[in-house]
């Protein structure tokens, strides 16, 4: 066949329907167009090579929301209810001296011994104790107390003999109450009153905001991949795929923020925001920390010294571990040095006796001592966009315990039982701030403005509340 003339292009008309050298346009060599006649196969769907990516939900498994109509949210927990003191220093052979200091949560603010107490005096480098009757309790100065005592079984504090306890330049000893004596006849009783008093804290709400936004000929421009997203979106709309992603995104920083946060303090520059206390700020501040836990028969060991501490705190029996991959393998490498008794009979009261349905949720179960635990992965620590992925992780997991404790609602007027991990969030008659969502533009379905896009906001205002932070434990990791 003649060719014709002028040829259009690199296409030259043929007899047959094939590919010749001459008619065919590569469709990755940049130089493509409408006239291209032949279509890679295509796969429409895209691979979920990531699983599913969103990191939510931990908060949902441990906690609640509640709202609130405050800047602020205060709530109060309880002092420890007997009398002990710590360090005390020995000043002379009959003289007992302590700073009032309740900073390490350890001293009261106040000297509340009183003449007639009776004492153990403890010696924690040597384990040596000794009882003692307080004849005169007096404060030094508005910081400094000093009592003097006289030992039931022995002259003073500086005895030294063959049974007896040597205290001399002792500053680091434990005292505390354990009764009291009055001889027969006295009229007078105990000469200091005490009043209870608590401990108070507060968190304040941080505003999360993000926005996507598309332009109103992207909105109606459809592509060959087909949308699919971890909460069911699809379609060959690719702004699909990005609001989706964004809403994903922000749902994602709802938790972690509250994880995360820290408050605005020490040498910080920025003015005009607050910050917010995030679970792991407030157990490094007011809980427990365990960094480089071995796991195998030394990590028994190191685990049995976590249980020593609960006990020293508020002993709850069931616990939730949240951990990464390093930490969940020396646990069950610990698990794997004891016999299955020691090891088993976990009752699984938390997930209402049944161990099926903890299991359904990815929590395994073990018991040591008196305690239960459940453990399973927190997927946070894990990614690697958020905490894995790096050769030293600082946080490797997290003990909460179960349950709840009792607080007063300032709201409702009443005490009410809350989990010891709750979310607080800004909401009222007016206005409901726990996740707010609004399209503006012209695109979309909304006709807010002549903007030829759609702009979709979100918004919420929120902080997390962590009470009785001494019963949580923060398991670290340090080069």
């Amino acid at each position: 066949m003649a060719n014709v003339s002028p040829a259009f292009g690199p296409i030259k008309p043929s007899q047959k329907q094939q590919v010749l050298v001459d008619n065919y346009l590569s469709f990755t060599d940049g130089t493509n167009d409408f006239a291209q006649q032949y279509l890679p196969e295509i796969y429409e769907q895209e691979v979920e090579r990531y699983g599913n990516r969103t990191l939510s939900g931990f908060l949902r498994m441990v906690g609640a929301e509640m709202p609130m109509t405050s800047d602020q949210v205060v709530w109060s927990e309880q002092n420890r209810l007997h009398i002990a003191y710590e360090p005390v220093t020995v000043a002379t052979n009959a003289t007992l001296t302590f700073v009032l200091d309740a900073t390490a949560g350890k001293n009261f603010v106040a000297n509340v011994i009183s003449a007639n107490d009776t004492l153990v005096v403890m010696d924690p480098a040597t384990g040596q104790e000794l009882k003692v009757f307080v004849e005169t309790s007096t404060d030094t100065s508005a910081t400094l107390a000093t009592i003097t005592v006289k030992p039931y079984t022995q002259a003073n504090l500086h005895s030294n003999g063959s049974v007896e306890v040597d205290l001399t330049g002792k500053t680091d000893l434990k005292i505390f109450v354990f009764g009291s004596e009055f001889r027969k006849g006295t009229a007078d009783g105990r000469e200091r009153s005490i009043t209870p008093s608590f401990t108070q804290f507060n968190n304040s709400p941080i505003i999360i905001k993000d926005r996507y936004v598309v332009n109103g000929s992207d909105a109606a421009q459809i592509g060959w991949v087909e949308v699919a997203t971890e909460d069911g979106t699809s379609g060959y709309l690719w702004y699909l795929k990005a609001e989706s992603e964004t809403r994903l995104r922000f749902e994602d920083y709802l938790e972690m923020a509250v994880v995360e946060g820290e408050l605005v303090s020490g040498g910080s520059t920025l003015a005009n925001y607050k910050g917010t206390e995030g679970l792991f700020a407030a157990v490094q501040s007011r809980g427990n920390v365990l960094n480089n836990f071995s796991g195998g028969a030394a990590g028994l060991t190191e685990f049995d010294s976590v249980l020593k501490n609960l006990d020293t705190q508020g002993a709850i029996e069931e616990n939730m571990l949240f951990v990464n991959r390093s930490l969940a393998l020396d646990i069950d490498g610990m698990l794997a040095t004891v016999s299955d008794g020691a090891q088993g009979g976990t009752a699984y009261g938390l997930f209402e006796n049944s161990e099926e349905m903890a299991l359904n949720l990815g929590f395994s179960g073990f018991r040591r001592g008196s305690y239960d635990f459940y453990k399973t992965d927190w997927k946070y620590l894990n990614d690697a966009s958020t905490r894995g992925g790096v050769a030293v992780a600082g946080i490797e997991g997290v003990l909460i315990p179960a349950g709840t404790s009792t607080v007063y609602d300032q709201i409702l007027g009443t005490n009410i039982r809350r989990p010891f991990l709750h979310v607080r969030y800004r909401a009222s008659q007016a206005d409901d701030r726990r996740m707010k969502s609004w399209i503006t533009g012209s695109v979309g379905g909304a006709y807010t403005s002549a903007l030829d896009a759609m702009e979709v906001h979100f918004l919420s205002e929120r902080c997390l509340v962590t009470q009785g932070a001494n019963n949580f434990v923060l398991f670290t990791a340090s080069a």
